[in-house]
């Protein structure tokens, strides 16, 4: 993944978050800004947010080896997409 790539998805996951998951116009959010550990977003939030980096990135992600740790940053989430994520295959 080069680095415009992975910018370009995290730019659509903290869109995504912040229109979707916390419905909060205005809220300013980094790759880097903590979500799960600040309670800006709950457990139940993270099932959406999961499909929803499988649908930018392109991978499929087991739920089961995701830890809410591993979805406290837009960055690791892509880190996470990157370790455990598998090409989805094309239909």
């Amino acid at each position: 993944m080069n680095p415009l790539d992975q910018n370009s998805q995290a730019n659509a996951l903290l869109d995504y978050i912040v229109r979707e998951v916390i419905g909060r116009p205005g809220i300013s959010l980094s790759a880097d800004s903590p979500l799960v550990s600040s309670g800006l977003i709950d457990s139940f939030a993270l099932v959406d947010l999961l499909a929803k980096l499988e649908d930018v990135t392109g991978m499929r992600i087991p739920a089961g080896k995701v830890q809410p740790k591993d979805m406290d940053t837009v960055n690791l989430m892509l880190l996470t997409a990157t370790r455990i994520g598998k090409p989805k295959k094309s239909s």
